[in-house]
């Protein structure tokens, strides 16, 4: 291509890419790397092309809907993860579960009954196929719709609610592509509704912590974080049962970071990422595919079709970001190989720094010297206030509580009338990682920038609180 900017589409051909397109290849190539690298540097806010010209100046605060009382809530997908927000709201004040959406008629039917059992009135159901949540919407009088459905439903599930009068909330990701993050991002100004993306590892018991920790300026200046998502899924991934469903033909098609917002989630909070600081650029490259080769040789049996299947998935996908206000951030994927499961999890200040898988800190002058602290005496001195005010509520909540801790959060603060914890420029920047690590990996690791969602108001945009139930 020649030296000059690509607009945004004619650089992530990504958007038009979806599940079934093949992307080793044929991708355009943009500016040159050290163009690109210049320009994410130089360029506060740098992206891979304009907003959409129908956005306009973003607000100049974050969006808060006027205060409820209670909550009516509509459930689109209520497998296992959406069964189990379905569980967490019946234990929260101030929420009705109105209807229950799912393909899976037994389920929805099943879910339903926890609801009644509870002595509460019965959700209506909807199961009439893959869009019948149109006609939920069309036909409720929802507050909320919470989206537990597969990654490729969580765009135009969303959508729909917020042009339908509903607030949004949906499991992760976001979006998979950059045409899709700025869409949500247009619609939600538009309709002033909340798009909030689920991710429930901002709230737990460590990530929480550093958070705690960060604020209090214990850590000093944060200049650098690694995180990741590493998680052995290969038996997952051929199950013939929910994620297994869907989740195994995304790594036949791309070869990327496919799960960025766990690790990342916590340590842009930390780093105030949309709040004084941004994501600038990242490069990225994936190692060669054979985890999933190996298990279904080993697994399967010889007439499954899955066996000579092509996965383009590279096992193991490594990411850099830097922000604007020149931190650095390693970011990992590996979902294809054995490994216990990791976060990584690791905060750097000039002061001290917060390691994860063991929990482990070490603060200079406070800790003794060169020898990190034991988790146990960390969580005694430092926990987050919101921990310790929801840790018996949370008990037997999934993801061992923080799934309540971000449910509760969430219904707290529509039922105030606040902002909430993560927006839709959040969910848009840290869902952006998949396309962006995409074109990277498929353009010998150049650098991508990121979009600016925010379109500047990042600069003033307050940063997160402490905050407590």
């Amino acid at each position: 291509m020649p030296n000059t900017p690509l607009d945004r589409r004619s650089l992530l051909k990504l958007g038009a890419l979806g599940v079934g397109a093949a992307t080793t290849g044929g991708l355009a190539a943009c500016a040159p790397a050290e163009q690109l690298a210049e320009a994410a540097t130089a360029r506060t806010g740098a992206d891979l092309g304009p907003a959409p010209r129908s956005l306009g100046p973003a607000p100049e605060a974050f969006f808060a809907a006027p205060p409820m009382e209670t909550v009516r809530v509509g459930f689109v997908g209520v497998g296992l993860q959406g069964g189990s927000h379905v569980q967490n709201f019946l234990r929260i004040d101030g929420v009705e579960v109105v209807a229950i959406c799912d393909i899976d008629a037994p389920r929805a039917a099943e879910v339903a009954g926890w609801v009644t059992d509870d002595g509460r009135p019965a959700p209506t159901l909807y199961t009439r196929g893959d869009r019948d949540y149109e006609r939920m919407c069309d036909a409720e009088d929802l507050d909320l719709v919470f989206n537990a459905t597969p990654w490729e439903w969580h765009v135009p599930v969303c959508v729909y609610a917020m042009e339908h009068g509903s607030h949004a909330a949906t499991e992760i990701p976001l979006a998979y592509t950059l045409d899709d993050c700025w869409r949500l991002v247009e619609v939600a100004e538009a309709q002033r509704k909340h798009c909030v993306m689920m991710e429930n590892c901002n709230y737990d018991r460590p990530e929480m912590l550093v958070f705690h920790l960060a604020k209090q300026g214990l850590l000093g200046e944060i200049l650098h974080a690694e995180c990741g998502y590493l998680h052995d899924l290969r038996a997952i991934k051929f199950s013939d049962a929910n994620e297994g469903l869907w989740r195994l033909a995304h790594s036949t098609q791309r070869n990327a970071n496919l799960y960025p917002t766990h690790g990342l989630g916590p340590v842009a909070n930390v780093m105030d990422i949309n709040r004084g600081d941004q994501f600038s650029y990242l490069v990225s490259m994936s190692s060669p595919s054979r985890g999933l080769q190996d298990y279904a040789a080993e697994h399967l049996p010889a007439s499954d079709p899955r066996r000579g299947q092509t996965y383009v998935l590279g096992d193991v996908n490594t990411c850099l970001i830097k922000t604007v206000g020149g931190k650095t951030i390693y970011v990992s994927h590996d979902t294809n190989l054995p490994r216990p499961y990791s976060r990584i999890h690791m905060v750097q200040g000039t002061r001290g720094l917060f390691q994860g898988y063991p929990n482990r800190l070490h603060i200079e002058g406070v800790s003794p010297a060169h020898r990190w602290e034991t988790w146990d005496d960390v969580v005694a001195r430092y926990d987050h206030p919101l921990w310790q005010d929801l840790e018996a509520m949370s008990a037997g909540a999934g993801h061992g509580g923080m799934d309540f801790l971000e449910d509760y959060r969430l219904i707290k603060c529509l039922r105030d009338g606040v902002p909430t914890d993560m927006n839709v420029y959040d969910a848009a920047a840290l869902s952006a990682v998949q396309p962006l690590t995409q074109w990277s990996v498929a353009n010998g690791s150049q650098p991508a920038a990121f979009p600016d969602f925010t379109r500047g108001a990042w600069r003033t945009l307050p940063p997160l609180d402490i905050v407590r139930a």
